[in-house]
């Protein structure tokens, strides 16, 4: 029996038909990933399954009594709330006595506190919430987080696992995960793959990581144009099977077209058309200039490109036993570089490690306690921010790419801001919406817009690929493979690693820093292993 099902499912957001008439029944034990381009409705289609939206038409069915655990693309809020306090709320009624059980005896203890802790144990004996608290102990422990620890000190990929725990501690049987691994490190993400790969229920998941998406997918599923391509089988089996059916369809349609050319010259013949032998033939062309109308194009392609300055010095970077300790924790200790014009360098280690620290050091942001950084000449630096505070929300889209101007000059050309931003897969009713309305994988395209706008000679990118869809993600990697300038890269994509960088400056803990010819897969061929995150080093550094 299947756990949930979709009969002729019609969702539209005004004139923008989203799911046209889906059917889809998932089982226990499948393993699907969710793919399409940014906007073709992927969180829409997971928020409702989750229940979140109502479909116009069609029956939305799941199998009555079964646990849904979803996991948004959204952190949890950067408050006073404790990391239990956020993974106890996976738990509901019984999630919130727990929560009060917890504050309760990490408090002092006076009468009226003690009061309260009776009747806070009388109500979870009788709801049998020590097996829960159990359930809750021991996801904090697996995922090492540090439970009493506000959420406000957690950097962005701490928050991610506690909002993973939050999910996982419900023991769901339809686990939904809309990019689980935005803002998680590398050994997290190869902890989460292990913990899927011995999930009972099923699993739907929307994730631009290749590697991931490879490896946890037995099936695909994509959202084109309103309807859903099945694949039963991996990633890469899909890529050749996509591939097929795109061809199939362009080849049907432009034989479709050439006899809906050949039908409208016979009826601009005139009289003997509109016989009444011919009433046949007039009907069926009106019948294909309908289905000619309402076929719905694939969009266009993403088409941009770097702004490139004029080149740098030959040694961009030149470090000379660098050490910096932050907080207590050391970051790098004793290590040497020389970072010539060119190189395409990734940043590779756990969150908190310090690789945002070293990027600092090397660009003369922070000073080293010991050693020395030498920066080259004609240094001109574009830099990507993983968090969009370079975005005003409540400004438009051109507004935020404008800055005032009505053309900006690309590589010596100028270009009017709205045809730029079209090469961006920005429509012009999207261009004129605030930034707020947009997916994330739209702001972050509206952010490469803006940095590949100014003349930039040094690309220091912080988590460029999240949320990008596959298509705007791979015809990024082949930009920064043309770009004739220096790249340093913050990244924990595996693949896009290995497809981009020339060497990797690895942390291997404890201030160890070491630099390695290649990508990720490079350095473990060469028998390099990350670390796991000591729960000291909690804040991005």
């Amino acid at each position: 029996m299947p756990l949930l099902s979709l009969t002729n499912v019609s969702l539209a957001f005004g004139t923008h038909i989203l799911f046209d008439k889906i059917n889809l029944t998932v089982h226990r034990g499948q393993r699907t990933g969710i793919l399409g381009r940014n906007g073709a409705g992927k969180s829409t289609f997971m928020k409702m399954l989750d229940g979140q939206h109502i479909p116009d038409s069609g029956e939305l069915w799941i199998r009555p009594g079964i646990r849904v655990g979803y996991l948004t693309q959204d952190l949890p809020s950067a408050d006073e709330s404790t990391v239990y306090d956020i993974v106890a709320d996976g738990l509901a009624e019984v999630g919130a006595l727990l929560k009060e059980y917890h504050h309760l005896v990490m408090g002092d203890f006076d009468d009226e506190s003690m009061k309260q802790l009776t009747r806070v144990q009388d109500q979870l004996e009788a709801k049998d919430g020590w097996s829960f608290g159990q359930k809750i102990d021991s996801i904090i422990e697996a995922l090492d987080l540090p439970a009493d620890t506000p959420m406000k000190s957690l950097s962005g990929g701490w928050r991610r696992r506690v909002a993973m725990a939050r999910v996982l501690v419900s023991e769901p049987d339809l686990l939904l995960l809309d990019e689980p691994t935005n803002h998680l490190d590398i050994p997290t993400i190869q902890w989460l793959e292990k913990q899927l790969e011995s999930f009972r229920g099923a699993l739907m998941l929307v994730t631009h990581d290749r590697a991931f998406l490879q490896r946890m997918s037995t099936s695909i599923i994509e959202i084109d144009r309103g309807n859903l391509r099945y694949w039963d089988g991996d990633y890469k089996g899909f890529l050749t099977f996509q591939a097929e059916q795109l061809a199939a369809e362009e080849t049907a349609n432009s034989q479709f077209d050439k006899r809906l050319a050949q039908e409208e010259i016979w009826i601009r013949q005139g009289v003997k058309a509109r016989r009444t032998r011919n009433e046949g033939r007039v009907r069926d062309l009106k019948k294909m200039r309908d289905e000619r109308s309402q076929r719905r194009e694939r969009q266009g392609k993403a088409n941009f490109a770097v702004e490139t300055a004029s080149r740098s010095g030959k040694i961009v970077v030149e470090v000379e036993n660098l050490s910096k300790t932050y907080d207590g924790q050391k970051i790098v200790e004793n290590f040497s570089t020389v970072i010539m014009r060119g190189d395409r360098i990734g940043f590779i280690g756990a969150n908190g490690m310090g690789k945002s620290t070293l990027l600092k050091l090397l660009l003369g942001q922070v000073q080293p306690d010991a050693g020395s950084v030498k920066i080259g000449t004609k240094m001109e630096l574009a830099y990507f921010d993983q968090l969009r505070d370079q975005l005003d929300l409540s400004k438009t889209v051109i507004e935020n790419m404008a800055e005032g101007r009505e053309f900006i000059t690309i590589n010596g050309k100028d270009r009017h801001v709205i045809s730029y931003l079209q090469d961006f897969m920005f429509t012009p009713e999207r261009i004129r919406q605030p930034v707020s309305a947009l997916s994330g994988g739209e702001q972050n395209r509206l952010i490469l817009a803006r940095l590949f706008s100014k003349p930039a000679n040094v690309l220091v990118l912080d988590e460029p690929t999240n949320d990008l869809d596959m298509e705007t993600l791979e015809l990024l990697e082949e930009i920064l493979l043309e770009f004739d300038g220096t790249i340093l890269l913050v990244s924990h994509d595996r693949e896009f690693l290995d497809n981009v960088v020339t060497s990797s400056i690895v942390f291997e803990g404890d201030g160890v820093v070491n630099e390695y010819v290649g990508g990720y897969a490079d350095f473990i061929r060469h028998g390099g292993r990350l670390p796991s995150i000591n729960k000291k080093l909690l804040a991005d550094k």
